[in-house]
């Protein structure tokens, strides 16, 4: 079957171990599906298993792609749920310590056809198509998870987004605004600051800059970059949400800051088939569609990982067939 794949790690130069190509179809253990890809979304986590994080040598060649949606053999339309979890594991999907996720241990969604445990297989609201669909299991479901379950934030208060472009950031503008937040972002580019207003921010702000006011809470994906900005942004008794950390996973913790401002800093981690069920129920409510910066075929899928790489989003990345 057609397939976009990582034949090996590569660190330095991980373009280089992309492959599209052909790979073999795959068997369904009993308690699985299996699901015809129609979409399927870009993460970063695709870069990161290009360059061999989180998966081991020998679990390569490895089909790329968390994200998906499609049809059952059945002709069920379902969106995908990326986290896999142990056999027998009760709980919170996320906190299951021997979870995965598709492209980790199990094949990814870049593919003609993907397995996934049956649970994972959410049924497709009707009125999203398969490739607004696609965007839902990683970075939508983040920033769902992030603002809705994590944050505490109420209808009034002020949040801020940092990084104004991407997929999870995007979500967050478009969340925060459809649920009574005065949203505010950041954005390196007058463009990506445009594209956040559009998207219903209430106001955009270069990078560091001083803010009009303190924030009641702050959503962080970038990490170094960001990070002293973030804390000295909110108010005291603020909270910042963190789900990554795109350039760089060491900012100085600014513990002084933290402790005599009362900040709380909590982390967050995708989210669960539950939660994906309630976003999905959500946008079908609210009538919000997803930001999609680029749609392109799986064939061009290189030019696509190419635009992640340089930082050229404006929005999801979604291949389709």
């Amino acid at each position: 079957m057609f397939a976009v794949y990582a034949k090996e790690p590569n660190q330095e130069k991980p373009l280089d171990s992309l492959v599209v190509g052909e790979r073999p179809e795959p068997s369904v253990p009993e308690g699985w599906v299996r699901v015809a890809v129609k979409a399927a979304s870009l993460n970063m986590h695709d870069i990161w298993t290009l360059r061999g994080v989180g998966i081991k040598p020998d679990q390569f060649p490895m089909i790329l792609g968390c994200d998906g949606a499609g049809v059952l053999d059945d002709g069920t339309e379902v969106v995908l749920h990326s986290v896999v979890n142990a056999p027998g594991w009760q709980g919170d999907d996320t906190l299951d310590p021997k979870r995965t996720l598709l492209t980790e241990k199990h094949q990814g969604t870049f593919a003609d056809y993907v397995i996934v445990p049956k649970r994972n297989a959410v049924p497709k609201p009707a009125g999203l198509s398969f490739a607004e669909a696609a965007t839902m299991g990683t970075a939508w479901l983040t920033a769902y998870r992030m603002l809705f379950v994590k944050s505490g934030l109420k209808p009034g208060q002020t949040m801020l987004v940092q990084g104004a472009s991407g997929g999870v950031s995007t979500a967050l503008v478009q969340l925060g605004r459809a649920a009574g937040l005065r949203v505010w972002v950041t954005g390196r580019t007058e463009e990506k600051r445009a594209l956040a207003e559009q998207l219903g921010a209430h106001q955009s702000f270069e990078s560091g800059a001083r803010l009009p006011e303190r924030v009641d809470g702050v959503f962080e994906t970038v990490g170094k970059a960001t990070w002293g900005h973030s804390l000295k942004s909110l108010k005291p008794g603020g909270v910042v949400v963190v789900s990554g950390s795109t350039s760089g996973p060491d900012p100085s913790a600014d513990l002084q800051r933290v402790f005599f401002l009362q900040l709380r800093v909590l982390g967050s981690t995708m989210g669960t088939r539950d939660e994906l069920a309630d976003l999905l129920s959500y946008l079908d409510l609210a009538g919000i569609r997803p930001q999609i910066g680029a749609e392109l075929p799986f064939s061009e899928a290189e030019q696509g990982f190419q635009s992640m790489l340089d930082g050229a989003t404006a929005g999801k990345i979604v291949f389709t067939r």
